[in-house]
């Protein structure tokens, strides 16, 4: 499933692309995806301008004029291309078209059909059931690692699980958090107190806090990770799965500088965890 790196990097596309254009019809090609489409979505959305485009977690906001917006997510497969109305043909699962005013088209396609497109009033989504359980942004200024400490003071589970919740912070996938906490020389299996320190942050959670904020950066400024499906609006894998240190390097030696380590798998609520045992404590 794309992470917080790969639906920036779409975000960033569909600010090029989408940006300043009227949309002139919505084309269904279902009911829905993973929840049905608005009855009203074609009617809504006529003659509207989209005025920027934001994210908040894994979520796509694409904002008109009105003071509607469009909210979208990609699921484990989705995504967004643009092509000219005169040379589009239709493709297996392109499940969406939204014809806009420069005579493209921006189809949206989704084999798996996890993806989420719904309509909601700009300025109401602390309210929205898909968002309003939503942590901070790992980005921003608001999350910090005074903020970190105090969420997980009590917290007794495995940090590598507690910084996937997204009540935590959000967009921290497995492969971000893996690789965060290998940077930070933290064991995933550490559980979450043991690093906030009793009455003021403890070193480990400062660490833990830049490094998050370092890998997500570096995943960003090099268009994500691409390990199955992901693709940005111009059909481009990302490079960070490039720069790896641990994620998917099972039985392979540690790439930290004088630590002669073997990367190690183990699962953690269903999900893989790849660490070094020898430099991560």
């Amino acid at each position: 499933m794309p992470e917080l790196p790969e639906v920036e990097t779409v975000r960033k596309g569909l600010e090029r692309y989408l940006q300043g254009h009227t949309i002139v019809s919505i084309s269904p090609k279902r009911k829905g995806l993973r929840f049905p489409f608005p009855e009203d979505l074609n009617e809504a959305v006529q003659g509207k301008t989209v005025l920027s485009i934001e994210r908040r977690a894994k979520y796509l906001l694409i904002r008109l004029t009105d003071g509607l917006s469009i909210l979208g997510h990609l699921g484990m497969s989705g995504s967004f291309h643009f092509v000219s109305t005169k040379e589009y043909q239709p493709k297996k699962h392109d499940h969406v078209l939204f014809y806009l005013s420069n005579d493209t088209i921006m189809v949206y396609n989704d084999p798996r059909r996890f993806g989420v497109i719904e309509l909601l009033q700009t300025g109401e989504e602390a309210s929205h059931r898909l968002l309003h359980h939503l942590g901070p942004e790992p980005l921003s200024e608001d999350w910090n690692v005074k903020v970190f400490a105090q969420t997980i003071r009590n917290k007794t589970g495995p940090i590598k699980t507690t910084i996937l919740n997204q009540k935590v912070v959000v967009g921290v996938g497995n492969i971000y958090a893996c690789e965060a906490l290998f940077m930070s020389k933290i064991s995933p299996r550490r559980s979450a107190k043991s690093i906030a320190g009793k009455n003021k942050p403890g070193l480990r959670a400062k660490r833990l806090v830049s490094d998050i904020k370092t890998v997500i950066q570096q995943a960003i400024d090099v268009g994500g990770s691409t390990l199955k499906d992901f693709q940005d609006v111009e059909g481009n894998a990302g490079y960070f799965s490039h720069q790896f240190k641990v994620y998917g390097r099972e039985g392979k030696k540690c790439l930290r500088a004088n630590c002669n380590g073997t990367i190690e798998r183990i699962i953690q609520t269903g999900r893989s965890t790849f660490f070094c045992p020898k430099c991560q404590s």
